[in-house]
C-alpha cells in the first residue's frame, strides 16, 4: 500500500477525533454555563467548524496535530478554575472514549464479519482510528499553552505555585512548534521523539491493554 493510501485513509480518522474532541469541550463549557462556543457556531458535528488548517496538516503528515479551539469564557463559570480543569479534560476523555468504541467495533467487526477486514479502507481506518485517538488524547494532556494539558495543570497546581508555573510556561510554544515542525520536515531530527517516546509508549499500551479487556465483554 502506497504513502498516498495510507494518508488517505487517515483523513476520516482524524476528522472524526478532532470534530468530537472539541465538540466535547464545546458541551461540557455550555452544561456549565458558558454557551461561547455555542454562540460560535462549534456545537457541531461540521469538522469543517473545526479544522485548524496547520494542525490537521500536522497531524495528517506529522507525528501530532490539533484542532482550532473552542472559545471559553471564564466569566461564564462558577468556579472558573475547576469548571476549566473539566472543560479542558473533556476532549482528551472523549478521545480515549472514541478509542475504546473504536476498539470495540475492530473486535466486533473480527468475530462477527471478518470479510470487512478484506477491505483494505475498513481494516486500515479501523486501526488508525484506534491510535489517532490515542495520540490525540495524549498530545493534548502535554502541560503546553495552549494544550488542553497546561489547563488541566493549572487547575490541579495550588495557587501558589501558579504564577510561577504560567511564567515558565509562557516560553514553551514557540520551543515546541519550532521542534515539532523540525522532526515532521527535517530528516534525523528527532529531539522531540526522544522526548516524547518514553512517555507515549507506556501511555499508549496502557489504554490498548484497557481496550483489549473491554473487548473481552463483548
Amino acid at each position: 500500500m502506497s504513502d498516498i493510501e495510507l494518508k488517505l485513509y487517515r483523513i476520516p480518522a482524524i476528522l472524526i477525533a478532532l470534530t468530537i474532541h472539541e465538540l466535547a469541550h464545546g458541551w461540557v463549557a455550555l452544561k456549565l454555563g458558558d454557551t461561547t462556543a455555542r454562540d460560535a457556531g462549534r456545537l457541531t458535528l461540521n469538522p469543517l467548524s473545526h479544522l485548524d488548517l496547520f494542525g490537521t496538516l500536522m497531524l495528517l503528515f506529522g507525528p501530532f496535530g490539533w484542532a482550532k479551539p473552542v472559545p471559553v469564557n471564564g466569566y461564564n463559570l462558577k468556579n472558573p478554575k475547576r469548571d476549566l480543569l473539566y472543560i479542558s479534560l473533556a476532549g482528551p476523555v472523549s478521545n480515549i472514549v472514541l478509542a475504546i468504541l473504536f476498539g470495540v467495533l475492530t473486535h466486533l467487526t473480527a468475530s462477527f464479519a471478518p470479510g470487512l477486514f478484506n477491505i483494505p479502507f475498513v481494516a486500515f481506518f479501523l486501526q488508525l482510528s484506534v491510535l489517532i485517538n490515542i495520540g490525540l488524547a495524549f498530545f493534548n494532556l502535554l502541560p503546553i499553552p495552549p494544550l488542553d494539558g497546561s489547563k488541566v495543570a493549572a487547575g490541579l497546581l495550588p495557587n501558589s505555585y501558579l504564577r510561577g508555573y504560567l511564567n515558565v510556561s509562557k516560553h514553551l510554544p514557540m520551543v515546541f512548534i519550532v521542534l515539532l515542525v523540525a522532526e515532521w520536515a527535517v530528516p534525523g531530527i528527532s529531539i522531540l521523539s526522544r522526548v516524547l517516546n518514553p512517555l507515549f509508549i507506556p501511555f499508549y499500551y496502557f489504554w490498548v491493554r484497557v481496550i483489549g479487556v473491554i473487548t473481552t465483554i463483548f
